[in-house]
């Protein structure tokens, strides 16, 4: 295949724009002379020449006369979808994201991951707004403390006190979302290339996130109690990873809940591969807490926060739209993140936003809300998967909270072909292999029970599956990877109660 010229040279530079642009090549630094790169492109010396010759009359490198050819200038944006090889654009996470938040108001979204707006206590924080626009102009106008509100940072602490887990206002902080929360962590633990365990299924912005930082991602299996914790412990020992990511409590996407059992032998295998505590970080991300009709086991509360950081905002239970998140961690790794957080966001998250956040929690109507979310969310658990069923998608298990199904296709059906076909009746889906690693999970759609009010969603699911060819067998759901044996039989297995 040639360059975007169309010819040998076109490639030579192609491959040289790529290299820059996923900072193998740095701003100064020397290319490869002509004759090693020749052989490493498979073509001659004079091809080599003349791609150099071209891309030093862009400006994009330079030529030192008896020296070499170096980069020239700033090295070019990072381009993620060129440092990597291209996914099909259907399981890509960037486009997944895309699709779901620039979606019209025509579009449905049942593969999207929030709640309807009109599902959120919009009463709650319209009283806040109010309260907040008779605030002093400091909070109106300044900029945050580098750690956020100390109130709303106390009253963190005295949640995860009632949890069992011990953590001062000083060991909060907060951030602009939970996403910046990661972004933060990852900015502060890894160097690129360094590895990372995640959930083979898992978040897909996990992913996205930590291609953005260019880390190694290496799934381990998730099962209905947890990551399977054999593979994690051979993971550890293969790729000494510097972090594992993973939700503990209704875990995204499938559902599924970490049992004490598992998270003890997780934490037993962390502390046996890295005893000093010192290599490995686990990060507990703790956004679907407020779903749970009674606390799972917490990795961080297990922990003390030795090697495991918290993390979690409010996006999913009270607004999307007022971004607040938090990290509860060492007081130690919490200074160096204040210092982060003020390089990259110039102190906290916005006053404003975390005065909103603060206010609308203190209502006296948000424990309703919450209690109101829970009933609602079991009734349509229960409902959409009956008439999932009906179509023929198996839920894996049904989960203890929460408004995610992780559901298996019938006969074969490849979940990327069923959205592309659902996409042109304006229904945006989550194919299962956006969630996984390995590629491992074809066959599986993961569903969020409350965007699927209006019939039309099943229409067109209906249609898309009966559009959609079965591949012959053995094609089309990564049968030669490691993981799909285990996923297969996960899809065969009995829903759980």
């Amino acid at each position: 295949m040639t360059g975007r010229t169309g010819t040998r040279t076109g490639e030579v530079m192609d491959a040289i724009r790529r290299r820059m642009a996923s900072r193998t090549l740095s701003p100064g630094e020397k290319l490869p002379s002509i004759r090693s790169f020749a052989a490493t492109m498979g073509v001659s010396a004079s091809t080599v020449v003349e791609a150099y010759d071209r891309l030093a009359a862009e400006g994009v490198i330079r030529s030192r006369p008896g020296s070499g050819f170096y980069v020239a200038g700033a090295t070019p944006p990072l381009a993620l979808a060129e440092a990597e090889p291209r996914l099909d654009r259907a399981i890509d996470p960037f486009w997944v994201s895309r699709q779901s938040l620039d979606a019209g108001a025509d579009m449905l979204k049942p593969g999207c991951g929030w709640l309807p707006a009109d599902w959120m206590p919009n009463a709650a924080i319209r009283r806040a707004i109010r309260q907040l626009a008779r605030a002093d102009d400091g909070l109106l106008a300044d900029y945050g403390g580098t750690r956020g509100s100390l109130p709303l940072r106390r009253l963190l602490a005295r949640q995860f006190a009632d949890e069992g887990m011990a953590a001062g206002a000083d060991q909060i902080l907060l951030t602009a979302s939970g996403t910046q929360a990661i972004d933060l962590i990852c900015r502060f633990l890894l160097r690129p290339g360094d590895t990372v365990l995640v959930d083979d299924p898992c978040y897909f912005n996990f992913q996205a996130l930590l291609r953005a930082h260019q880390a190694r991602v290496v799934g381990v299996p998730y099962t209905r109690t947890g990551p399977d914790t054999d593979l994690f412990a051979q993971a550890l020992a293969t790729h000494r990873p510097r972090l594992y990511i993973t939700n503990s409590a209704l875990h995204n996407p499938t559902g599924a809940t970490m049992t004490p059992q598992t998270a003890h032998r997780l934490l037993c295998a962390a502390a046996a591969h890295d005893p000093a505590a010192d290599t490995l970080t686990i990060v507990e991300d703790d956004i679907f807490a407020g779903f749970e009709p009674e606390p799972s086991p917490r990795l961080a509360a297990l922990d003390g926060l030795a090697r495991v950081i918290r993390i979690g905002s409010f996006s999913k239970t009270l607004s999307a739209s007022i971004r607040c998140g938090y990290i509860a961690a060492r007081p130690e790794w919490v200074e160096a993140l204040v210092d982060l957080q003020v390089a990259t966001n110039f102190g906290g998250p916005s006053p404003a936003a975390a005065e909103l956040v603060l206010a609308t929690l203190n209502d006296g109507s948000y424990r309703k809300h919450l209690d109101g979310l829970r009933r609602r969310l079991a009734r349509l658990r229960r409902e959409t998967a009956n008439r999932l069923e009906a179509l023929g998608l198996r839920p894996w298990l049904m989960p203890r909270g929460g408004f995610y199904l992780w559901c298996g296709l019938p006969d074969g059906l490849d979940a990327a072909d069923v959205a592309r076909a659902a996409l042109r009746d304006n229904v945006v889906l989550a194919p299962g292999n956006v969630f996984s690693v390995s590629r491992s999970a074809s066959g599986f759609l993961r569903f969020n029970v409350a965007q699927m009010g209006d019939p039309r969603v099943f229409e067109a699911l209906g249609r898309a599956m009966a559009n959609t060819p079965s591949p012959p067998r053995g094609e089309g759901r990564g049968e030669g990877d490691a993981h799909t044996g285990f996923l297969e039989e996960c899809r065969r297995a009995p829903p759980s109660p």
